[in-house]
């Protein structure tokens, strides 16, 4: 058994392990830089790989000792790689793919078929005898699926599913292009006026297409997932399996209202043309950083890590640059920090140069996070006694799917949800399991696995003054695996090693504020001309050259790089002005 210390981990023989895996980074460092990227997560080295492409130069400083943020690779275990904080790949945004020719630089990802599965701790459905609902690219599997247990759902799922897509078509779009300048006209450039007019026309066309529809999205966005499953479907482990894409990553229930819009923005996927595909990175998530900062370094971007950001340094509210904790300093008059909006305005900005009412409102952002990310080293594939392995070491088609457990029923959720609201880690968490080895064979040694249990609800703040100590971590790890082990009896004895990581683990080792994987929460209130507020979302902040790249700008959370390009192009408009 691995256990961890500090940034490394002890073997059983007292030796510190911990393997990184990512790309070469640059070690020479010059005095000042066209453009200057805070933190080398996948936003941010997107948007360094587009501003070098448009002929800046760009160097991009990292506090860790390896790129990515929270799409990394790190082998913690020897011979195990872990991708330690995101696991799936459906949102990056195919343009990005295509301009950066990620392919090239060696990204490649393996496509999952099916895609959802939910063991069932007791038989049920219509014949008293189904053990397990799969999902999957094929309609008709998926309809004799869920035919298992209702024959009308089978036949709504299919009417369900277009109803999504056609939503997706309409609101997609709006991924792609920068938020409406909310302040109005008169405060925009006359190129991002006719901007805001392109995509307003967009829009406004994508919702004439579908004004059959209206009432239904518009019901969806705002309402309670819950709500809407209940109007569709009848089939409780259907309706339970749905509902986590309303909850993933949020401190959210299926009754809340919004959680609507999570399960929307986690069907807006794409892989290998595939609308809503979802799949693994070969060799981790790692792989998507290194492919982007692969790219960015080809073109001359310079990637220092371990280099801590102390101060964006501003003179006469204009950006000069950044200093590092060791006393460096590097000039720049364009700044994008790939931080939160709560690190990058509050820890890195000298308040006497925000304004009050823009300090005050940035303390306001909800950052609250349900998640734990438990990583664990197996010695063998898990074996579900719902869909027993044909031999021992089989990876059978389950496997290679998202695996819900504790999700059977949506009331099962809410009770999760509900515990984490009294200060509790819930007594049944929410977890969903992957197994990437199951398709990777580059991440795990052979006959072994790299799990990955993606767990709620766990609040950053404990009731009763408990801590998210060591004691109380292996106590959350414990009882996550009794739940897998009512499933898959035998795992807690395949396991090698596990790595915890509770929200206050997650914000202090990859800087993600509360825990949030998203940057911020992805409530209405937080959204579009809101993100990650009305005043600074445009990617620009109120002191000249210093912009947000990451996460907490538009268009939000996940592998996307949406929000990295997009700040580019605010970036370059920007320069190019200074060099008229």
């Amino acid at each position: 058994m691995y256990f961890r210390n500090g940034t490394f981990f002890l073997n059983r023989f007292g030796q510190k392990v911990c393997h990184v895996v990512q790309c070469n980074v640059s070690t020479s460092i010059k005095s000042s830089y066209d453009a200057l990227v805070i933190g080398a997560g996948h936003n941010g080295l997107v948007a360094a790989a587009y501003l070098q492409k448009a002929g800046l130069d760009v160097c991009v400083v990292e506090r860790r000792h390896v790129i990515g943020g929270a799409a990394v690779t790190e082998e913690i275990i020897p011979g195990f790689k872990f991708s330690r904080a995101s696991y799936l790949l459906s949102l990056f945004r195919p343009q990005i793919m295509t301009d950066l020719e990620l392919k090239k630089y060696g990204l490649k990802v393996y496509l999952r078929n099916p895609s959802s599965y939910t063991p069932l701790i007791e038989p049920g459905g219509l014949n008293g005898k189904t053990t397990s609902l799969t999902l999957g690219m094929d309609e008709q599997i998926n309809q004799q699926q869920i035919a298992q247990f209702s024959t009308k759902d089978a036949k709504k799922f299919v009417l369900y599913e277009d109803m999504l897509s056609r939503f997706v078509s309409c609101i997609e779009p709006l991924l792609d292009r920068p938020p409406i300048n909310l302040p109005g006209p008169s405060t925009a450039s006359w190129s991002e006026r006719r901007g805001d007019l392109v995509t307003s026309y967009s829009f406004l066309s994508m919702l004439k297409k579908i004004r059959k529809d209206i009432p239904d999205l518009y019901e969806l966005l705002t309402a309670p997932a819950q709500k809407v499953l209940d109007k569709w479907f009848e089939s409780e482990p259907l309706k339970a399996t749905l509902a986590t894409d309303s909850v993933i990553g949020a401190m959210l229930s299926p009754n809340s209202p919004g959680s609507g819009y999570v399960l929307l923005h986690h069907v807006m996927g794409e892989l290998e043309g595939v609308k809503g595909a979802w799949g693994y990175v070969e060799g981790g998530m790692g792989g998507v950083s290194n492919a982007i900062a692969n790219c960015a370094k080809d073109h001359g971007t310079t990637i220092l890590t371990d280099k801590t950001v102390k101060e964006i340094i501003i003179d006469n509210n204009e950006v000069k640059g950044v200093g590092l904790q060791d006393g460096t300093e590097i000039k720049s008059k364009m700044v994008l920090s790939n931080a939160t909006a709560k690190v990058t305005y509050l820890d890195l900005v000298p308040q006497a140069c925000l304004p009050t009412y823009l300090t005050s409102a940035v303390k306001q952002i909800d950052y609250k996070s349900p998640v734990t990310k438990i990583n664990v080293a197996v010695n063998r594939i898990p074996n579900f006694t719902a869909d027993p392995n044909t031999t021992a070491d089989s990876v059978m088609p389950h496997h290679r799917s998202t695996i819900h457990i504790n999700c059977e029923d949506s009331l099962l959720i809410h009770r999760a949800f509900i515990d984490a609201q009294n200060g509790h880690y819930s007594k049944l968490p929410v977890i969903e399991m992957v197994i990437p080895s199951s398709l990777d064979p580059t991440i795990a040694p052979p006959g072994s696995h790299v799990v990955l249990l993606f767990t709620q609800y766990t609040p950053y703040t404990l009731a009763d003054g408990r801590q998210w100590d060591t004691q109380t971590k292996d106590e959350y790890a414990d009882l996550v695996f009794e739940c897998i082990e009512r499933y898959a009896p035998g795992f807690t004895n395949s396991v090698i090693g596990r790595d915890i990581l509770t929200p206050p683990d997650l914000e202090s080792i990859l800087g993600l504020t509360g825990g949030n994987i998203f940057h911020g929460a992805m409530s209405l209130d937080q959204l579009y001309f809101a993100r990650p507020l009305s005043d600074i979302s445009n990617y620009r902040s109120s002191v000249s050259g210093l912009y947000l790249c990451g996460s907490g700008s538009h268009p939000g959370g996940g592998v996307m790089g949406a929000p990295g390009r997009l700040a580019a192009e605010k970036v370059l408009a920007d320069f190019k002005k200074l060099r008229k």
